[in-house]
């Protein structure tokens, strides 16, 4: 090698600090700031500060060379109350619809960016498989449409869970869906496609999970004694289960009605809408007791309206127990009472059981001896049903129900009396010469009635000559003042 040649990495290192030294100090800047600004691209969605808002566009800072323009169509379709809330310095979201690399201008949109967050977020739903809580926004002729964000959702009917499924009678899409606008709903998401705009979500997907997570807010909000709408979505023997908006509460057969029922499917059937009462919130247990008869009218409130004691009743013997029976007095409208015939109002003689007397089914006429509306309780007898200590009452019931007047009977038997009295009375009160005709006839003998009736009348000379034996015995009935003179 020659003594001036060099090698050939030295020469380029020279020729590298050749070109380094010959460089402007601008161009060290440029590529600075270059590297500093983080220039936007097209479909990019970032956090930007409202820089000027103006009467039909919006400034906003995105950390580019300019600042970004949210023009005025844009500005159009936000609502007016959303417009509102908008302020210099408020950080925002927006969607790069132009970079501004080709003619420096750079164009944003608020409402694609919401749009945009609103795609990522449903994504994120559907990988986390986490539940999306939202209300029933429409329909269409396959399904329910749910709003997640600014985005429509779709849940087919086949996607829509039982019990919704049941109350979706009808043979057209508003006799099926339109009753479920509004109403709450959780479900989660099973499909996210942005290029073909599709976002489907499942509700028996979630159906577990989605009523716990409705019943245990339910249950931290409800109060006894709230009254809520509702729809049936099961019945069994001991009641019926109610839907009151996600979580389902037992309204007890007791509760159905006042009436007595054997099942509630001779009230109730799958579907209907019912108004119930909260009658008890179980964190606990995560139960809800509801009620339906406590919305309806308390029958026991006009009872004495319906009974009166020592009233004749109709029972049917329901229960035996060792102090006595229970009867059930069934009225007209439906409604039942229950009454206790206690045991020492069963029979007049000494027993130890009501199995001796009564047996369950039986339907006996019945006394009302004791009414306790407050206690809700009803005395009743058997043994007083033919009690003489009722037979005034019994006349006048039996007199009422024949619709016949209500008489008092002494009364009456005294005016039968004072009926009767006339004809004497007007013998006292009439002239003398009317009544000695019917009187002679009446009291003696035809013959020999006008000769005593002469002696009373005569005079005392014409009676001594043909009365000496027989008139003694006269004055002896009229008084012994006469003996002396006859001895």
């Amino acid at each position: 090698m020659e003594p001036n040649e060099k090698p050939i990495g030295a020469q380029a290192d020279a020729s590298g600090d050749a070109g380094a030294a010959n460089a402007h100090p601008m161009d060290a800047m440029l590529e600075g700031e270059n590297y500093e600004l983080d220039m936007p691209k097209r479909g990019e969605i970032r956090e930007g500060t409202i820089a000027r808002i103006a009467d039909n566009d919006i400034l906003v800072d995105i950390g580019a060379k300019s600042e970004g323009l949210i023009p005025a169509r844009e500005m159009e379709q936000i609502p007016a109350e959303e417009r509102e809330q908008l302020a210099v310095g408020q950080k925002i979201l927006v969607y790069i619809v132009q970079s501004g690399e080709r003619d420096g201008g750079i164009l944003l949109s608020l409402a694609r960016a919401e749009e945009e967050k609103d795609w990522l977020d449903a994504e994120n739903l559907r990988q986390s498989q986490e539940l999306f809580e939202g209300s029933v926004a429409g329909y269409n002729k396959g399904g329910l449409i749910v709003k997640l964000g600014r985005l429509r959702g779709f849940i087919p009917a086949s996607q829509v869970s039982l019990s919704r499924r049941r109350r979706a009678e009808g043979e057209t899409p508003d006799k099926r869906w339109a009753k479920m606008v509004g109403e709450p709903i959780v479900a989660r998401v099973v499909e996210v496609d942005r290029r073909r705009n599709r976002l489907i979500l499942s509700e028996r997907a979630a159906a577990r999970e989605a009523r716990e997570a409705l019943k245990e807010r339910l249950i931290t909000e409800l109060r006894p004694g709230e009254v809520r709408p509702g729809h049936v979505i099961s019945l069994a023997d001991f009641g019926a289960f109610v839907d009151i908006g996600g979580a389902d509460g037992l309204v007890h057969l007791s509760e159905i009605s006042w009436r007595r029922i054997a099942h509630p499917s001779e009230v109730l059937k799958v579907g209907q809408k019912v108004q119930v009462k909260v009658l008890g919130v179980d964190p606990a247990r995560k139960r809800i007791s509801l009620s339906m008869r406590e919305l309806e009218s308390d029958p026991w409130a006009g009872i004495t309206e319906r009974f009166a004691e020592g009233q004749l009743v109709e029972g049917t013997i329901t229960k035996l127990i060792k102090f006595g029976a229970f009867a059930s007095l069934k009225q007209a409208d439906g409604y039942e009472f229950e009454g206790l015939i206690h045991i020492s109002e069963l029979s007049e003689r000494r027993i130890e059981h009501p199995r001796e007397v009564v047996k369950e089914g039986d339907t006996l006429r019945l006394r009302v001896i004791k009414l306790d509306p407050e206690r809700r309780r009803i005395g009743l007898s058997l043994k007083r049903v033919d009690s003489s200590e009722y037979a005034d009452l019994d006349w006048r019931t039996a007199a009422a129900e024949l619709n016949e007047p209500v008489e008092d009977f002494d009364a009456a038997l005294e005016e039968d009396l004072s009926a009767e009295a006339p004809p004497p009375a007007s013998v006292e009160e009439g002239p003398a010469t009317e009544v000695p005709p019917p009187a002679p006839v009446e009291e003696g003998p035809a013959t020999e009635a006008p000769p005593s009736a002469s002696v009373e009348e005569g005079p005392a000379s014409e009676a001594p000559p043909a009365e000496t034996p027989e008139a003694a015995s006269p004055p002896e009935e009229e008084g012994a003042g006469t003996t002396p003179e006859a001895e």
